[in-house]
């Protein structure tokens, strides 16, 4: 039989795992000025940046 899945993050530090629940991953889209194609960056931020980052 198969092992179940656990979804819970296990480490020793309940503190930085609560913490990493804080950052989110944004994808931007960004329109290349050479060929006009889009292009995509990704960033790891804080949730309370999102909208500073999202600005720039």
């Amino acid at each position: 039989m198969a092992k179940a899945a656990k979804t819970a993050i296990k480490t020793k530090d309940q503190k930085a795992a609560a913490d990493a629940k804080n950052w989110t991953k944004v994808i931007r889209a960004v329109r290349s000025p050479k060929s006009g194609a889009y292009t995509f960056k990704e960033s790891i931020v804080h949730k309370d940046k999102i909208k500073e980052y999202l600005g720039q």
